[in-house]
């Protein structure tokens, strides 16, 4: 008799060859996609190889990115870049995205995931992949090596916690407030590194990009994996990234029945919100905080400046200036973004509205670049704001959605996006 599976079960079950898992249960699984980029990758990955005298498992399963030190700008940044490169070359790696983009943007937008595929990144925002129906999470730099000489890795079958998420949200309430709603209610660690399945209307209605900000942030809630159920929004998603062999959706979902424990939303009632400094867990509803003056707004990272958080912030600032003294800075996930974002004239709202504009890379999110100035007050669209986490000690970071950060660029303070489309 076959017992009800989740989606989480039905993803393990496929990728170590079987009919059905059980919660609990190790399995080695069979890597379809392992992506890393120029922190996490060469530069920890070919010294251990060289040492092992071994060779990649499957050069045309593996994506680098290079993502984190560039554009270069000291003689560090400059070494690990140069190692990345420089491997990738002697490699003759296939799948190399040098300078394009933020990685858990790039790999999708390039058409490497597919619902039911078994991925593994080595960056903590790898549950990205969980959007399109593929089983991703991340690793460290020693599994990483365990999958790249051998192909495989062992799971322990998650138990399944579904968010479930009813009613529609309301015109400038976001993926964004979705998640930091959720990690203020549970925790950092209430995921206890199970799977989370993101499921109901609201959830269904959401863009692919947003699907995505939701599969990102599952990481802040603590778990190993955040699945979306793919569905007709996901293929044609794929579609449009060139994605042409026959993608089965019906396969991936969960069954009636299966084991999981359910935590119920209601979507119509969401305010927009803001996580205070120094975790994402400090949220709360944007109206306890109007009184906070704001210096910077950062419109950036794979979080929160896909081609719709760009779009999402020119509606809040289109026509209009930003606060005297405000700093508003815009780095694109993506070049790929930011040339529809051009083509749309979006980039033009928001240059004319006073943005300065950085390159498509992870950027002060990783604390790179030094775009956050000390002791500033900070309204970010990224989905961390730990001390130094974006490189300046004394910053304080505040966490929003796209909408949120442009209305702090736009009044100075942080300010309910929803009276400004109004």
């Amino acid at each position: 008799m076959t017992v009800a599976q989740t989606l989480t079960q039905k993803l393990l079950a496929a990728a170590c060859g079987r009919d059905e898992v059980a919660v609990g249960e190790i399995v080695t699984c069979r890597v379809d996609l392992a992506m890393f980029h120029d922190s996490s990758g060469p530069r920890r990955l070919q010294p251990m190889l060289e040492s092992l005298g071994a060779q990649l498992w499957d050069k045309s399963k593996v994506v680098l990115v290079i993502d984190h030190y560039v554009p270069e700008f000291d003689d560090e940044s400059r070494r690990i870049v140069r190692i990345a490169r420089g491997w990738a070359s002697a490699q003759a790696l296939p799948n190399v995205y040098d300078s394009v983009g933020i990685c858990h943007v790039v790999v999708p937008e390039h058409g490497h995931l597919r619902p039911g595929m078994f991925c593994v990144g080595g960056d903590s925002h790898s549950p990205t992949g969980g959007a399109f129906g593929a089983y991703m999470f991340g690793i460290g730099s020693t599994e990483m090596l365990g999958v790249a000489v051998s192909g495989e890795i062992w799971v322990k079958v998650p138990e399944t916690l579904q968010m479930r998420w009813d009613g529609r949200l309301a015109d400038g309430v976001t993926a964004k407030d979705m998640m930091l709603h959720m990690i203020g209610r549970f925790g950092m660690n209430g995921g206890r590194y199970q799977a989370i399945e993101f499921c109901g209307e609201a959830v269904r209605a959401l863009s692919m990009q947003e699907r995505m900000t939701l599969s990102n942030m599952s990481a802040e809630l603590g778990s190993q994996v955040g699945l979306i159920a793919p569905d007709a929004t996901t293929l044609d998603y794929l579609r449009s990234v060139g994605a042409t062999a026959a993608i089965d959706v019906e396969r991936w979902q969960s069954d009636e029945g299966a084991a999981a424990e359910v935590h119920s939303f209601d979507a119509g009632a969401l305010a927009p919100q803001v996580a205070a400094p120094h975790s994402p867990a400090n949220t709360r509803g944007v109206g306890e905080f109007a009184d906070v003056a704001v210096d910077v707004a950062y419109l950036g990272a794979c979080t929160g400046a896909k081609l719709e958080d760009l779009r999402a912030a020119a509606r809040v600032l289109r026509g209009k200036r930003v606060a005297d003294g405000m700093h508003f800075v815009v780095a694109p996930a993506s070049q790929r973004d930011q040339a529809q974002a051009a083509r749309e004239g979006v980039m033009d709202v928001l240059t004319a509205a006073g943005a300065q504009v950085l390159a498509t890379t992870c950027g002060a999110c990783a604390g790179y670049g030094g775009s956050i100035p000390e002791g500033a007050t900070v309204m970010s669209s990224t989905a961390r704001n730990f001390k130094g986490r974006m490189g300046a000690e004394t910053a304080q970071v505040y966490l929003g959605s796209p909408y949120t950060v442009a209305a702090a660029a736009l009044t100075g303070r942080i300010a309910d996006p929803r009276d400004l489309l109004a």
